[in-house]
């Protein structure tokens, strides 16, 4: 008999990549999977068992996308079954700094980042991006940015790219929609760069000022793709292709079919979130989006704002301030279906977008407690993205079935980072050699409980966590002590 670290048996587990869908018994031996025993196993034994009997097995969510750097967002996240939250699409001016910070902090899930075009941009017009996120939406309507680089400031710009691909970036993060005045001679350029250094761009899509803008901001990543060789990434195609997503489906499609490296993620919610002065929330520009100003909804003070007047108060006052934005009513039956379509492209990512807290008072993430109080605000994808596709998709739509909802929360984010991360290739999967990163989660009530009126509350159904080998929430209960989270970093080749 072999004597291992810690137990799990009688669980259904579901290893995407090889399609075992089985009772097993799986033995861990330090961070790792060591043991897969089909059918179960007497001769496993250990110190620690957990009986998972009527429960289902799977690897680690993994999110492609989230903002969150504090802890209490990121123990939302984990007890949403996210076992790894990076942030891509927006990413870090300094990644070094980043990857180091984050350490010294802890976290209780694994954490990496992209190297941000649009923080590397604001930096080279001279604007201070010291506060990551923070910066970003504090600048996000500065002037000084938004227009086009002298060639000094496109140096200075790619130079910043390159130094954070040096320090372990996991692509270049490209928020190209807060920036209608970058050329596409510069969005170009950016991946040309991620071709060259075999890596990836994560691109939140032009805004236009037109209707159909999403149909046209992804066409011209897919023309990006087709020009440089480059893994190209569309974020939230929910969001911004909203409307037009059959369409946006049908390009990403024929670039694919070209033999392009084309991937993308979706949410299942008709809400998005960003600073309130984005561009495109701008009072004339609305009717491109199809929305009106009481579609949006001001965290720091709660309200729905009621006029086009309010609108341009808050945008003057606090342009970085969140929002949660209807783009898609969810219901409207056109809209849904959009909206569930959106996520049902082949190989499409799950990825919640996970936003940063608000606290009253003008507080941050970083000022809150756990358990978060309930006038804390967030958009409830932050804590419930992964378990409301397994109740929404799955159980109640029956869209999708299970191990299939699975693999879209496991392998395929996996998948898209392997060429950039090799390391991913030992996550999203329950087989012997693989991390042992696991979430245990009841397929019956499995359920997201966060809601645009109480965005904070925990999921229901999750309840075993395992980060690195290490229990993080155990019988749906998270350990506010345990932070095994470790950094996940690009191989620049």
């Amino acid at each position: 008999m072999t004597h291992h670290s810690l137990v799990l048996r009688g669980a259904r587990t579901l290893d995407p990549e090889t399609g075992l869908d089985a009772v097993c018994d799986v033995a861990i031996d330090g961070t790792t999977i060591s043991v897969v025993a089909v059918g179960g196993s007497t001769e496993l034994q250990s110190d620690r068992e957990v009986d998972l009997t009527g429960l289902v097995l799977a690897p680690g969510f993994i999110d492609l996308h989230s903002h969150c750097r504090d802890y209490p967002s990121r123990a939302l996240q984990v007890c949403d079954g996210v076992t790894t939250a990076l942030e891509l699409e927006g990413g870090e001016f300094d990644v070094g700094r980043a990857y180091s910070s984050m350490a010294a902090d802890g976290s209780p899930n694994h954490y990496g980042f992209s190297a941000s075009w649009a923080l590397a941009r604001m930096a080279a017009c001279g604007l201070d991006v010291s506060d990551g996120t923070e910066s970003f939406l504090r600048n996000i309507g500065a002037p000084g940015w938004h227009r086009e680089l002298s060639d000094w400031e496109s140096s200075a710009m790619f130079g910043s790219l390159r130094r954070g691909l040096d320090d372990g970036a996991l692509g270049i993060g490209v928020l190209l929609g807060y920036c209608q005045e970058a050329s596409g001679v510069e969005y170009l350029d950016v991946a040309h760069l991620a071709a060259d250094e075999r890596s990836a761009t994560f691109t939140h899509v032009r805004e236009l000022s037109r209707p159909d803008s999403g149909l046209f901001g992804a066409a011209e990543v897919v023309t990006a793709a087709l020009a440089t060789g480059a893994h190209m990434h569309l974020c939230h195609i929910n969001s911004t292709s909203t409307r037009h997503v059959d369409r946006v489906h049908a390009l990403l499609q024929r670039g694919r079919d070209q033999g392009l490296r084309i991937s993308t993620e979706a949410y299942p919610y008709g809400a998005g979130c960003t600073g309130i002065g984005a561009g495109f929330l701008a009072p004339e520009n609305l009717v491109n989006e199809g929305i009106s100003p009481d579609d949006i909804r001001y965290l720091p003070t709660g309200e729905r704002v009621a006029t086009v007047e309010r609108l341009a108060e808050l945008r003057a006052q606090d342009p970085g301030g969140l929002a949660v934005i209807d783009f898609l009513h969810e219901n409207d039956p056109d809209d849904l279906g959009f909206l569930t379509r959106a996520l049902l492209w082949p190989d499409t990512a799950v990825a919640s977008d996970a936003m940063p807290l608000v606290v009253p008072n003008g507080g941050t993430g970083a000022s809150a407690t756990w358990p978060i109080a309930t006038d804390v605000l967030t958009h409830p994808r932050t804590a419930g993205t992964f378990s409301r596709v397994l109740r929404w998709y799955v159980r109640e739509l029956r869209v999708l079935d299970l191990p299939e909802a699975v693999r879209r929360c496991t392998l395929v984010p996996a998948e898209i980072l392997e060429g950039i991360a090799p390391g991913m290739a030992r996550k999203g999967r329950v087989q012997v050699g693989a991390d042992a990163d696991l979430v245990a989660f009841d397929p019956e009530t499995v359920s997201d409980h966060a809601t645009y009126d109480a965005p904070t509350r925990t999921s229901q159904g999750m309840r075993h966590v395992f980060v690195a080998g290490t229990p993080v929430v155990t019988d749906g209960v998270l350990d506010t002590q345990a932070r095994p989270g470790r950094p996940i970093r690009g191989s620049v080749l």
